[in-house]
Order: structure tokens, then C-alpha cells, then sequence
């Protein structure tokens, strides 16, 4: 869905990211956190706040809130306080959770990313509210009647007291087309930095969206929270569907309510699970056992130091370095692997924005055919930019260039082991007759009998009619097998024909 207005009304979206935190214990207790326990065996007294048990803050779990509120050019509060958030559902133990409410501990900040909005790449930018430090609750298990379960409920407490990073958006997004370049990016993010694994699957990464739409310059509509989006497609199909629910409801009269719903994947569909929540419903009060945190500036510039190269630090270098476009550069930096595989065939080829067209082009297009990530691409880096080389070189031309590609993608893992990769590219080029012809001599020879051949051409093109040339480059690269350099053939035709 585009940015633009749908049948009149301008979408409204903002996001709530439950990112859990990649320590190894839980935020207050030194539970496990590993993922795939049987169930209840990674619960403590702490966690279920038995009588006589105080919660103790995970250093591990400030420490990358700091490097999420640097990453993200936040605040981040040199005192925060926690509280409680009271609410019963059968799978929070405490029957409340602390959560951080009136000052979290990273304030602000933004995200960027580029979006493409027809032939046009457009650069957005989506404001933060907040990143809040906070607990996880457990899990409710249902059983299927239908298939045999029994259709009972049982409460897993593994996953309570899991630390999670709550990231709150301003609601700036306009369509479902932006509401997932933002959560890619953050998903971004969070992995590139090492404070999230990432796993939507798991649960590691889940997004609420907060969906309204209204008219042109009327205030904000009334918006519904779409809960627990784990997958990117997911995310926008809700989102959608969403958008045309509460048209259509206008459109009849009927007012939106506040709530919370759930996406079915099976349907397509949302549907309500509750009536939403105001802060006021959850008395949110003071946690009297935990006093409040404290930052002191030392303790900022020391995780700044010890902080990897942020993507969008990479990217303004690779643009500087390289010479690449802003969108090149942002695109490469998906992941650490993508950019490190790139800035490897870069200065191998010493040729970046060839190197860029293809990492981007026929890798990429690979690589997702096969759902594969850039690290077990059966093409290494030298092996690519050594083929690069011989493009730009003039040995081969691009539609050759793929063919030599195919075979190195497609070879076997000992292809050329024990031989460099320049020499492994030069053996399949000369076994599949793909070098160009270069002798300038032969080359000359055909373009005159072609040009012979086509007096009409010759004449149409010295009358101003630059169309006519492809009428001559045909024939040529025809009569010469396709061997002939095309940049040469151009250049010989040009001197020839004045």
C-alpha cells in the first residue's frame, strides 16, 4: 500500500517493538533465558515474586538499552525509575509487571531508512518516543480440541521475567509499505549491534502496530493495536487489511473502538481480543524494591567506545569511500555480513559500483530464490571480484560475465580449491570460448563488411538519425559470435563513420 490516500483517508501507524535482550539471564533474577526448555523448568521465586524474593537489575540488560539509545542518536537518562504495571492475565505470575513508565531510560531518537515509492527512492525518517527497560511475561499454551488436544490451557512461565527493550514510535508512518522498511531497519539495527538476536519465530523481535485513519487535517483518529506481529509479510498484510477494515466501518457510519486485535494468517484478517487499555487502567506506581537506575556519563562513553561500526555510520563511509549512492550504500548495510562481503569484492576489484550492481543484482536475486543469507553464498568474495576484474578489463562482457557466474555458483565446493581465483575465473571463461575478441584487425574486417552490407543504415545515421547505429551493432556482434567488445565495436564504428 502506497503512501498516498486510500479512497480519501490518510493512514496513520505507529509502532511498539518488544525487543528481548540478548543476556543470559532474566532481567531481576539469575534465571536462564535459553529458548526451547520444557516448560516451568526456568522459572525462580524471583521471577514469580514469592514472599521474601527482591529483584536484582541485570547490569548486562542497562548496558544495551545504552548502546540502543546511541544507536539511535536517543537520550539516554542518567536516572530512570521503574514501576509497576498492574494487570492480571493468567501467564503473569506477579499479577503485575515492572516496566519502566514515567521516565524511561532512552529518550527520543530516531530511525532512517529508504523506501521505493515507484521509480523513486524516497528517504523517510521515523521519530522515537522511547525505549523502555521491562519484563516479559509468560506464555499461555493452547491445545486444539479439534486435533486431539484435549482443548485445555496450560501456563508456561519460562519466558516471565525475560528482559525486553520496549522501542515506541511517534505515529509517523503513512502506509504499510513504510511500516515495514521502519521495522526491517530497527530489526536491523538491534541484530547489527548484538543486543537482540533478532529471531521473530522465537519471539526475540514482535511489533504492535497501532493502526487509525482519518480524513485530510482532521485530528487522529481512534486506533486499533494489531498484537505480536512476528513475521515482515505478516506485518503487512495485517496492516491492510486493517487500513480497509476501519474505511469501511466509517464509510458505514459506524464509529472505531479502541482495541486490541490479533492478525490470522489463515484468514487474512484481524479481530478484537480486548477492549484497549488506557495507562490509567494499570495504576501504574513506583516499584518500591528497586531504587532508581543510574547512569552516570563514564559509563556512556565507555559502551560507546566498545561499540562496533554502526550501519548508518558504514554507510555514510561507503558513500565517501567508494563513491556509491546513498541508496547503494544503505542497501549493503542490511547486514554486517552483506557489508563485509562487499567492501571484500570492492577493494579486491578495486571497481565498488561494479561490485554494488552485482552483490545487489545476481547475487541477491540467489541468495533470496534460495533463502540463503550472504554468508553461505557458494561464491566467495575474491572469486566474485575476480570476475569483476575481467569485466571491467574488457576479457568478457556482462552476458558472458553471467554465464562464468552460473558456473561458479553451481560448482562444486572443490572447484578450483587448490588454484587462485583469478586463474579459476580464467579457466571457465576459456573452457565456454566466452573471451572477447580483441584483434582489433578481424574486428575491423567485419565491421566493414557490415557496413558494406547496410548502406541505408550508414546514410540514415550521417543524416542525424543516431537509432541507426543499432541497426549496424547487430550484425556485427552477430557476425563475431557475440565475442566482440561492445565498447570497442562503438568505438571503431563511430571513427568509421565520421
Amino acid at each position: 500500500m502506497s503512501s498516498k490516500l486510500v479512497q480519501g483517508y490518510e493512514v496513520v501507524i505507529g509502532f511498539e517493538t518488544h525487543t528481548q535482550l540478548s543476556t543470559n539471564s532474566k532481567i531481576f533474577s539469575r534465571a536462564s533465558v535459553a529458548f526451547g526448555a520444557e516448560p516451568n523448568t526456568q522459572a525462580c521465586a524471583v521471577d514469580m515474586a514469592l514472599p521474601g524474593t527482591l529483584p536484582v537489575m541485570n547490569k548486562g540488560a542497562v548496558e544495551r538499552a545504552i548502546q540502543l539509545g546511541l544507536a539511535v542518536n536517543a537520550h539516554v537518562a542518567e536516572r530512570s525509575i521503574f514501576a509497576r504495571k498492574n494487570y492480571f492475565y493468567p501467564d503473569l505470575p506477579k499479577g503485575y509487571q515492572i516496566s519502566q513508565f514515567e521516565i524511561p531510560v532512552v529518550q527520543g531518537g530516531e530511525v532512517s531508512f529508504y523506501l521505493q515509492e515507484g521509480k523513486d527512492t524516497v528517504h523517510k525518517t521515523v521519530r522515537l518516543v522511547r525505549a523502555h527497560l521491562e519484563e516479559d511475561a509468560g506464555k499461555s499454551i493452547h491445545e486444539d480440541a479439534a486435533l486431539g488436544g484435549g482443548g485445555q490451557s496450560g501456563i508456561d512461565l519460562n519466558r516471565a521475567g525475560t528482559p525486553l527493550l520496549e522501542i515506541v514510535t511517534e505515529p509517523d508512518m503513512r502506509s504499510s509499505d513504510e511500516a515495514v522498511a521502519y521495522a526491517k531497519e530497527l530489526h536491523k539495527i538491534v541484530t547489527w549491534i548484538g543486543i537482540c538476536d533478532g529471531n521473530m519465530q522465537e519471539g526475540s523481535f514482535r511489533c504492535d502496530a497501532n493502526v487509525s485513519v482519518r480524513k485530510p487535517g482532521q485530528p487522529l483518529g481512534t486506533r486499533r493495536e494489531i498484537k505480536n506481529l512476528n513475521s515482515f509479510k505478516f506485518m503487512q498484510q495485517a496492516i491492510d487489511f486493517e487500513v480497509r477494515w476501519q474505511i469501511e466501518e466509517l464509510e458505514d457510519g459506524r464509529a472505531i473502538q479502541q482495541a486490541t486485535v490479533l492478525f490470522d494468517p489463515d484468514t487474512g484478517e484481524t479481530r478484537a481480543m480486548r477492549t484497549k487499555e488506557d495507562s490509567a487502567d494499570y495504576r501504574y506506581f513506583p516499584d518500591p524494591d528497586l531504587p532508581p537506575l543510574v547512569i552516570d556519563r563514564d559509563w556512556v562513553e565507555r559502551v560507546k567506545a566498545e561499540m562496533t561500526e554502526l550501519p548508518r555510520v558504514m554507510s555514510a563511509r561507503f558513500v565517501r569511500d567508494f563513491a556509491l549512492p546513498e541508496y547503494d550504500a544503505t542497501t549493503l548495510t542490511q547486514s554486517k555480513a552483506m557489508a563485509a562481503y562487499f567492501e571484500a569484492v570492492a577493494k579486491a576489484s578495486g571497481q565498488p559500483k561494479l561490485a554494488s550492481n552485482w552483490i545487489m543484482g545476481e547475487v541477491s536475486r540467489r541468495l533470496n530464490a534460495g533463502d540463503m543469507g550472504i554468508d553461505q553464498a557458494p561464491v566467495s568474495a575474491d572469486r566474485l571480484a575476480a570476475l569483476i576484474s575481467r569485466i571491467h578489463d574488457g576479457t568478457i562482457s556482462n552476458n558472458a560475465a553471467k554465464e562464468v557466474f552460473e558456473a561458479l555458483w553451481n560448482a562444486s565446493g572443490d572447484l578450483g580449491a587448490e588454484a587462485g581465483a583469478l586463474s579459476l575465473v580464467d579457466s571457465i571463461i576459456e573452457a565456454k570460448g566466452l573471451k572477447l575478441m580483441n584483434d582489433t584487425g578481424a574486428l575491423e574486417a567485419i565491421i566493414d563488411e557490415v557496413l558494406a552490407a547496410h548502406p541505408k543504415n550508414v546514410e540514415e545515421f550521417k543524416a542525424g538519425n543516431a537509432k541507426a547505429l543499432n541497426g549496424l551493432v547487430g550484425p556485427i556482434m552477430k557476425a563475431s559470435k557475440g565475442k566482440a567488445n561492445p565498447a570497442q565495436v562503438n568505438a571503431l564504428l563511430m571513427t568509421k563513420l565520421g
